[in-house]
């Protein structure tokens, strides 16, 4: 292989962010060369595998972390429904590889599940109240219910019912156009469909430095994990979607848009069954309220799960604590990013969460029947025997400078791109693979911004809502809904 050879585009992991961004460049830009490097013997097998990750299609419809009560009591609706318009945009592009034919069967990835919250007692109640108030009127929110009936709350989850006391104080929201997605097996498919428009997908392949060179290119040094044999190429674009590892690779690549950047590693495990006469009793994904202190990504949930064609249930997340940013990386991974620049608001961070800390403690020392009583929380009947507990992947949550708290703790996702265009890359957790294309498209955007106005008349035909709000037009945002259902094979 020649050493010094060249291509236009490198993609940096193989999960769902880099599928995602290579499949929009392999349509807008189809003479651009594009290769992926992917550690790992086989793609989307970090926090994009099925089981790293709890398969929600994050539109707000039932996550109450995007819709915090405020000191004074109120509550908005404006972070949830900026959610679920990001979660439209994927929506409609995944519809739009559907219906070109560049995925499959839309059920091998994803699939109608209902949408829940459920709370217990009487200030939690009323918070939800005040949350089905905020969205009446949201278009892309339409059709939720609400009930305190234990009877109706039966029908819509029997789990949940199922010899809970008749007198307890409950409460729950359910809308039907909720999804369950299997974003290995979109990935998956993204990824075979750009190889068959010309992309090169290495696996076994990691990368192990790269550096700007003065005629603007990268150079990267890629290692062969299959011979243990060293290779380099340059690329004319840079995207670093390695979830975890980003953080060590744009340290490496010099840019000074990283520094101050610091990330702090949540591991997580889920309680999952999949006997048959038990998964038949609960079709939805049930969305609780966090414990105290606890991140969003930990909120609980009884979720249903469809992966390879399967149905299972999955409850958690359990928190725990890791110095590894990837599940099958190094114990080194958290030390070994700390820098100069980032150790002051890493060193805030830890100051001001000391509730995150606490729960996290609490968290590792929590016995197996403690998690069992946490699911029983949920669902009553819960047996021990019917439930195996599994490890999920790694999330890494920005910790970044901030001029007035010195160091914040950032939970979602931020995308990090070099003052050229050349470089980007991805930080953070949660929506994450919900919102995959609205931030692919931000990352192209900042990238190449020269060439958003010749892309533009084809994104809007893959996404026809681009550049525009679907919650400011009840009839568009309801044709939006239906157009992609029907493409999808999902309720509108």
């Amino acid at each position: 292989m020649n050493s010094e050879e060249s291509v236009d585009v490198v993609l940096i992991g193989g999960g769902i962010m880099s599928a995602t961004l290579g499949s929009l460049i392999s349509r807008l830009q189809p003479d651009w060369s594009i290769r992926l490097y992917e550690r790992l013997g086989r793609v989307a097998q970090e926090s994009s595998n099925p089981w790293n990750n709890a398969g929600t299609g994050h539109a707000a419809l039932c996550e109450l972390n995007y819709m915090p009560e405020a000191a004074d009591g109120s509550v908005s609706a404006a972070k949830a429904v900026s959610i679920n318009e990001q979660f439209q945009v994927s929506r409609q592009y995944w519809a739009h590889l559907v219906e070109s034919g560049a995925l499959s069967e839309p059920n091998s990835f994803i699939n109608s599940t209902p949408h829940m919250t459920f709370v217990r007692g009487k200030s939690n109640i009323e918070y939800l109240k005040k949350r089905v108030d905020a969205l009446e009127g949201e278009p892309l929110f339409a059709g939720m219910e609400y009930s305190e009936d234990l009877d109706t709350i039966a029908q819509w989850a029997p789990l949940l019912a199922k010899k809970r006391n008749p007198k307890a104080k409950i409460a729950a929201t359910r809308i039907e156009s909720g999804t369950d997605v299997d974003y290995g097996a979109l990935t998956v498919q993204m990824l075979r469909d750009i190889e068959s428009r010309g992309a090169e997908i290495r696996t076994d392949h990691q990368v192990t430095w790269l550096k700007r060179q003065k005629d603007g290119t990268w150079k990267l040094r890629i290692r062969n994990l299959v011979g243990n044999t060293p290779e380099t190429v340059r690329a004319r674009f840079v995207f670093v979607g390695a979830g975890g590892g980003a953080l060590s690779l744009l340290q490496h690549s010099g840019i000074p848009e990283i520094r101050g950047y610091g990330g702090f590693p949540i591991s997580g495990q889920f309680l999952r069954t999949t006997n048959p006469k038990v998964v038949a009793q609960h079709q939805a994904k049930v969305y609780g309220k966090a414990a105290v202190g606890a991140p969003p990504m930990s909120v609980p949930h009884l979720d249903t799960r469809v992966v390879d064609g399967e149905t299972s249930l999955l409850f958690g997340p359990y928190a725990g604590f890791t110095p590894k940013f990837l599940k099958t990386s190094t114990w080194f991974d958290l030390p070994f990013s700390i820098r100069l620049h980032n150790i002051i608001p890493m060193l805030q961070v830890g100051l001001r969460n000391f509730d995150l800390v606490r729960y996290l403690v609490s968290e590792l020392l929590a016995s197996r029947e403690a998690k069992m009583k946490a699911l029983r929380e949920f669902m009553p009947t819960a047996k021990s025997e019917d439930w195996e507990l599994i490890t999920a992947g790694q999330r890494v949550q920005v910790m970044k400078k901030d001029p007035e708290k010195g160091g914040v703790l950032q939970f979602g996702t931020e995308v990090i791109s070099g003052a050229d265009g050349s470089i980007a890359g991805l930080l953070g957790a949660s929506p994450g693979a919900s919102t995959a294309v609205p931030i692919m498209l931000e990352v192209m955007q900042k990238c190449f911004p020269d060439r958003m106005a010749e892309w533009e008349p084809k994104i809007r035909e893959m996404i026809p809502s681009y550049g525009t709000t679907l919650s400011d037009d009840p009839e568009v945002a309801a044709a939006s809904l239906a157009r992609t259902a029907a493409a999808l094979d999902i309720s509108a």
